[in-house]
Formats: C-alpha cells, sequence, structure tokens
C-alpha cells in the first residue's frame, strides 16, 4: 500500500476532533487508557448509567489543552447514547466569550442547547423563563443601553410561523446581542446575577425535568449534557479581583451542580493545583478526572515502552487508517527515514497528542517533495520550537522547571499553575504513579543543562 501524502497531511490536522461516531475517524482512534492511569470515560459512564441513572450527577473533567479530552467526551456520548440516555454535547467557546464570563451567561447556554436538542419533543410554553428573557430584551434594547437596534416586540424568541414561543431562539437572540458586546453583557447580569437561583429554578422546572419526563415516555433512561470547552475561559480577574477561572468554578461552582439532569464541564487543570482547589472539591462533591499526557518515559528517565507503542499505532494509523496495527509497523520506513526518526517525534512530543499532530504537520509541509520524512528536517523544527518557547519563559519558570526536572513534583502555588498553563510541564499517570516532566520541546535549552 503507497503512502497518500495528502491524505496523510489531512489526517494530521492538529485541529480537527476524531468523532467517536464517525466510521472513518474510528480508524484514527488509539486507546491510551492503560497508560493514562485508566479508563476515564467508562468511570464517568458508569456513575451515569450504573450507579446514579436517576438522580442528577455534576462531573468535572480536566486536562491540558490539546491532550484528547474532546475526542473523549465524544465517545462518552456515543456510549451514553448506546445506552439510552438523550446527550446534549456543545463546546461552549461557540456560546461564551471566554475572556469574560458570568454563571449566568453559561446558565443560558446550557438551557440553550438543551432546549435546541429536544426540538422534537412538545414542551409546556415556560412561562417563567419566557418574563425573565422578555424583561432582558427589554432591558438589552431600552434607551438607556444607547443601543439603536430593534424595539422588543412580540416578535421576540418566536418561530417564523409566529406561533409559538421557543426557548432556544429567544435566549440566542440575547446572547448573538451580547456576546461581543462587554456593556449588554454587564446589563445583562446585572439584571439576571441577582436572580439566578429564580433562573435555575425556572430552567430545572419547566425545560429539564419535563423534558426527562417526556424522554422516559420515549424509552431513554435520562438527560445528561456535555459542555465542552469551558477549560479554555481566560483567567483575568473579575470587577472583585477574583480570578475568573475561580469565579466560576469555586464561588459560583455550586450553582453548575444544581441542574437536575446529569453533567459533565470540563474545567482548567491550573485550579487543580490552587489554593483554592480543596474548596472546589466541597463545592461539587468529587474529585475533577483528569486526562493527562501519554507517559514517553518513566519518572527515572527510562522510555515507557507501552507509551512509545501506543503513539507510534497513532501517527501510523494516519498514515494508513484501512491497515491492522500489525501491518502499520512495517510501514515506518515507507513514511520516515527510520524507525528511530519516528521515536523522536514521539518523545519531544511529551506525549501531548494535538503537539505531536502539529508537529508532523508541519514537518510532512517542509519534506512532502522528499521521498520520506528526514531526521534533519524534524531536528530543524524542535529547534525552532524551542527557541520560540525558551522566549516566553521568564527567569523565575525557568527556576521551577529545573525542580520539576529534579523533582518529577509540581507544587500548588501561583509558578507552578504557570507552568501548566502555559504547556511548560507535563502531568503524567501510570502503575499507580503520578509524576511530572518539563515539555520535551525544551530538553535542549540551555537554562535546562
Amino acid at each position: 500500500m503507497t503512502l497518500d501524502i495528502r491524505n496523510f497531511y489531512n489526517a494530521t490536522n492538529p485541529a480537527l476532533t476524531i468523532k467517536a461516531a464517525d466510521v472513518q475517524d474510528q480508524k484514527y482512534y488509539i486507546d491510551f487508557s492503560e497508560v493514562r492511569g485508566g479508563d476515564i470515560i467508562s468511570t464517568l459512564k458508569d456513575q451515569i448509567t450504573f450507579f446514579q441513572p436517576d438522580k442528577p450527577t455534576c462531573n468535572l473533567f480536566t486536562g491540558h489543552i490539546g491532550c484528547g479530552k474532546s475526542t473523549e467526551l465524544l465517545r462518552l456520548q456515543v456510549e451514553l447514547e448506546a445506552e439510552d440516555f438523550h446527550v446534549v454535547y456543545f463546546e461552549s467557546s461557540d456560546d461564551l466569550q471566554i475572556e469574560d464570563v458570568d454563571i449566568v451567561d453559561v446558565l443560558l447556554a446550557i438551557a440553550r442547547r438543551i432546549s435546541q436538542g429536544l426540538d422534537k419533543i412538545i414542551l409546556p410554553e415556560p412561562h417563567q423563563l419566557k418574563k425573565l428573557l422578555q424583561e432582558v430584551w427589554n432591558i438589552l434594547n431600552s434607551d438607556v443601553t444607547g443601543v439603536k437596534v430593534k424595539i422588543a416586540g412580540q416578535d421576540f424568541g418566536f418561530n417564523h410561523g409566529g406561533q409559538n414561543f421557543s426557548l432556544s431562539l429567544g435566549i440566542g437572540e440575547i446572547t448573538t446581542k451580547t456576546k461581543n458586546n462587554p456593556k449588554l453583557r454587564e446589563k445583562l447580569n446585572q439584571f439576571l446575577a441577582p436572580q439566578k437561583t429564580s433562573l435555575l429554578q425556572a430552567i430545572n422546572q419547566e425545560l429539564i425535568e419535563p423534558a426527562i419526563a417526556k424522554l422516559k415516555q420515549q424509552g431513554k433512561k435520562g438527560l445528561v449534557v456535555i459542555v465542552d470547552n469551558l477549560d479554555r475561559i481566560e483567567n483575568r480577574p473579575k470587577p472583585n479581583g477574583t480570578p475568573q477561572q475561580q469565579y466560576l468554578f469555586v464561588e459560583q461552582g455550586e450553582y453548575l451542580t444544581k441542574l437536575n439532569c446529569h453533567l459533565v464541564y470540563t474545567m482548567p487543570l491550573a485550579l487543580k493545583f490552587s489554593n483554592d482547589y480543596g474548596m472546589l472539591i466541597q463545592r461539587f462533591s468529587r474529585k475533577p478526572q483528569v486526562l493527562p499526557m501519554v507517559p514517553v518515559r518513566w519518572p527515572d528517565g527510562k522510555v515507557h515502552e507501552q507509551g512509545m507503542i501506543l503513539l507510534r499505532q497513532m501517527v501510523l494509523a494516519r498514515a494508513f487508517p484501512d491497515l491492522p496495527k500489525e501491518e502499520r509497523l512495517s510501514k515506518i520506513t515507507k513514511i520516515f527515514d527510520s524507525p528511530a526518526t519516528l521515536d523522536l517525534l514521539c518523545q519531544v512530543s511529551g506525549g501531548h497528542v494535538r503537539d505531536l499532530l502539529r508537529l508532523l504537520n508541519s514537518w510532512i509541509e517542509k519534506d512532502r517533495k522528499k521521498l520520506l520524512l528526514q531526521r534533519k528536517s524534524l531536528e530543524k523544527i524542535l529547534v525552532e520550537e524551542c527557541n520560540e518557547m525558551s522566549m516566553t519563559i521568564s527567569p523565575q519558570e525557568w527556576e521551577l522547571l529545573r525542580e520539576v526536572k529534579k523533582t518529577k513534583k509540581v507544587s500548588d502555588d501561583q509558578g507552578y499553575q504557570q507552568l501548566i498553563r502555559s504547556r511548560f510541564a507535563f502531568e503524567y499517570r501510570d502503575g499507580g504513579k503520578i509524576w511530572f516532566d518539563f515539555n520535551p520541546i525544551l530538553a535542549e535549552a540551555e537554562e535546562l543543562q
């Protein structure tokens, strides 16, 4: 079988997420759970489907951005649907302004997405929600805002036929208006924040609970909402000085848990190393599930053979998706100038899936006219990557990285949060062990010698 370089290049696009429901994407999927400390998705699924199918649950899921959380959550969606649960999955970054998020923004986004996901189910008109949203719309369109747009009227939240009020349409009109306008978002939150308990009650009583009742009449076992990309919210201080991540998940965390359905939120990994981590666990009643890197070395520096085996397969599956695993291994020298070159790629990625694909994608661009991907080209890319990353690291962060290199541990102070958030240090879990190490891209940096 000959390598199709264009298909290989497109399959290594680091921006693509593997969708478990897609037959072609399934060929690219590699199960890393055996080297990541266990099957986190099965743990989440079991809690919903076996332990508490009839009671609301709320779980946090975290890990480095780009480590494969979305891929795993989409797998969770497919597995839950196979167990007859109705699942609403959405990327919150499509609904929220990630640098400025308030709790009511999240609640409205969830309500909108649930309503959209139930478009074939007829529910009673949500009178309290309709009243609240109409009041919001009136305020956003009042002369006080100074915004010259359509004045609130009978058509707010109604479909084109004008017969039925649509909750998703009504919320959509509000979020479309406010998403890119800080002043209007402030207006929205000034009005709804003091009423968030009433908003929650209305969402539960007029949307979630009637929806679950209808779903069960159709043979479904319950409603699950998966809120992806909430880990991407920026950590700017709110007006009271609280960093946004702590504000949403710690100060307002209890409101995230009070929707009467099964919930899974992605959470910024840096919060795991925050001084507020203990309070966060109290808010959510359980620890976040962490998706670590794929290990490439053990803490003692020895090669992690099983991690490397799986990373090699991840690369080879993108090149030869239709071949069995065993046959792919014989094709390494049809892609790379030597097996050692593929191993170098896997090692320097640190087991960060998106970084590996990003490096490989750039490498293919450089060497596409050559017969094979050349080690020298990869080494040149790595020098550039190391130089670019090094320029962003402060003297204090270098000191922290040297400590991580030596101890394989990370503390919980602000400096170490920065190492995690900036991907200067990675977390690994396997064989009952948890350890940290610096990003291997920095291995040749003078500051770490």
